[in-house]
C-alpha cells in the first residue's frame, strides 16, 4: 500500500462463490486488525444463524451446479435465477418494489438473523464504518442500529433490487458502485444520490501497482507482445502504445500464457477436461502455458490432476502446466494474482473478474450462470474487452486464428482504456475522510 491507511473499517465479505470474498480481499489493508470478518462464520456464531447461511450458500451452489445436469438441469436453475433477476434497465416496469428475496431477507432479519453479529462488532468497536461486500450484513447493519457509516460493494457491472432495503427513503446504506450502471440503476430504486460513490470495482493492488499504475503497464508491454505474435497491431496502435506505455519491449519475458478460472461453486468444471484436451498438442511441445485455478475445492484439483494423466501430460505438469489450489481462501487470492501477472488471457465466467479486463487482461467468456452474469458478459463485449469463447475442444484453432486476427490485443487495449481502474484507491480515500 503506497499510504498510511489512518482509519480501519470493519470489512465484511461471506462466502456465495468467490466473488464477495475476493472484492473483499483486495481492500484488505483496511481492515480492523488485519482481519476480514466472515458474517457467516464468525467466532461463537450462533447456530441458527450458521445454519441459515449454510442453507443458503448450499442452495447457491446447488443450483449453480444443476446447470449442467442433462434435460432438466437448466430448467431447474432458471427457475432459481427467475427470483434473483434484474429486470431490463430501460423498462417501464415498477422496480422499487422489494422483491421476494428482499422480503426473505428481511423476514429472518426480524426473527434475529444477524442480531449477535451487529451486537459482536459494536462491542468490540462501534465507531468504524461498516463496510460489506455483500447486501444482507448491510440490512443486519442497519435493521440491528449500528452506530457507524454502513457501506456496500456492488460487485456486479449491474444490480438487482435485493442489492437496495425494504424501505430505501429511511435507508443510511451508501454504496460503491463499479460503473456507471449500477449507480445509475440504484437511483432507479430510490437510493439518494448523496449515498451512491461511482469508485470503480476495486482491483488487487498488487496487480495494480500504484496510483499511476506502473506494475498494470510494465505487464501490459509484456502481455501485448504475445498476443500480436506476427507484429502485426503494434505499428497500428503506436499512438495508444507510445502515449500510456511508452514502449515495447524487444521480447516477451514468458511465453502465451492462458488461464481458466473455475468459479467457487464449481460449475462448469467439465470445461477444464475439454480445454485440456483441446490445447493437449501445444501443451507437450511446451508452446504454451495453461494454469487451471482451482481455488480451495480440493476435489476440482483432483479432478485436474485425473484428466492431466489421463492425456499424458504429467511431464508437463508444474512447467508450463499448473494448477492453483490453497485451501486457505486468502492464500489462494495471493497465489491467483501473482499468477495473473504472467497471465496473457484468462478463460472464464463473467463474474466479478469481468473487471479485471481492466487490467488489459483480455477474457475469454465462458457460458454465464445466472441474469447478472449475462448482463457481465453484455457490459464486457459492449467494452470491448472479452471475446465469447468458440468451443473449447477446438482452441487451438481459433485461438491462433484470434490472436492472428488481433482480437486478443485489441480486447486488451480497450479493457485499460475502457475500465475503471482505480476503484480500490477511490474506495480507500472516501473511508479515510469519513
Amino acid at each position: 500500500m503506497e499510504q498510511n491507511l489512518t482509519k480501519k473499517v470493519w470489512l465484511v465479505a461471506n462466502e456465495m462463490g468467490y466473488g464477495h470474498q475476493r472484492t473483499a480481499f483486495n481492500l484488505r489493508e483496511l481492515a480492523f486488525e488485519n482481519q476480514i470478518i466472515q458474517a457467516d462464520n464468525y467466532q461463537n456464531i450462533p447456530l441458527k444463524d450458521k445454519l441459515i447461511w449454510t442453507i443458503n450458500r448450499n442452495s447457491y451452489y446447488l443450483f449453480s451446479k444443476s446447470i449442467d445436469v442433462p434435460i432438466i438441469g437448466k430448467r431447474v436453475f432458471n427457475f432459481f435465477d427467475y427470483f434473483q433477476r434484474i429486470e431490463d434497465f430501460y423498462s417501464n416496469k415498477n422496480i422499487v418494489k422489494p422483491t421476494l428475496q428482499t422480503k426473505s431477507n428481511y423476514f429472518l432479519i426480524k426473527l434475529g438473523f444477524g442480531k449477535h453479529f451487529i451486537q459482536t462488532l459494536k462491542d468490540k468497536n462501534k465507531n468504524l464504518p461498516f463496510v460489506s461486500t455483500f447486501f444482507t450484513p448491510a440490512f443486519m447493519a442497519e435493521y440491528w442500529h449500528y452506530p457507524g457509516e454502513i457501506f456496500s460493494i456492488v460487485c456486479d457491472t449491474d444490480v438487482s433490487r435485493a442489492w437496495v432495503p425494504l424501505e430505501i427513503s429511511k435507508s443510511k446504506i451508501k454504496y460503491f458502485a463499479p460503473t456507471k450502471r449500477v449507480a445509475k440503476r440504484l437511483e432507479k430504486y430510490g437510493v439518494k444520490k448523496e449515498n451512491i460513490y461511482l469508485t470503480g470495482y476495486p482491483l488487487p493492488i498488487e496487480n495494480l501497482g500504484d496510483r499511476n499504475l506502473s506494475l498494470l503497464k510494465e505487464r501490459l508491454r509484456q502481455r501485448l507482445l504475445n498476443l500480436d505474435p506476427k507484429n502485426s497491431f503494434q505499428k497500428k496502435y503506436s499512438f495508444f502504445i507510445k502515449k500510456y506505455l511508452g514502449s515495447l519491449p524487444e521480447n516477451p519475458d514468458h511465453k502465451l500464457s492462458l488461464m481458466l478460472a473455475i468459479g467457487g461453486a464449481g460449475a462448469q468444471v467439465k470445461a477444464s477436461q475439454t480445454l485440456l484436451e483441446g490445447l493437449r498438442n501445444k501443451i507437450s511441445k511446451n508452446l504454451i502455458n495453461l494454469t487451471l485455478v482451482a481455488g480451495k475445492n480440493l476435489t476440482l484439483k483432483n479432478y485436474f490432476l485425473a484428466n492431466i494423466k489421463f492425456l499424458k501430460l504429467e511431464d508437463n505438469f508444474q512447467k508450463n502446466l499448473k494448477i492453483i489450489y490453497n485451501p486457505n481462501i486468502n492464500n489462494f487470492f495471493k497465489e491467483f494474482n501473482l499468477e495473473l501477472l504472467k497471465t496473457d488471457i484468462l478463460l472464464t465466467k463473467p463474474s466479478e473478474l469481468s473487471f479485471y479486463a481492466g487490467l488489459g487482461l483480455p477474457i475469454v467468456i465462458l457460458p454465464p450462470i445466472g441474469s447478472h452474469e449475462i448482463l457481465n458478459k453484455n457490459w464486457l463485449i459492449r467494452k470491448g474487452a472479452g471475446i465469447e469463447s468458440e468451443d473449447l475442444k477446438y482452441i487451438e484453432n481459433w485461438l491462433e486464428d484470434f490472436l492472428n486476427e488481433g482480437l486478443f490485443f485489441k480486447a486488451a487495449i480497450s479493457g485499460f482504456l475502457e475500465i475503471k481502474k482505480l476503484g480500490t484507491f477511490k474506495i480507500i480515500d472516501i473511508l479515510q475522510k469519513i
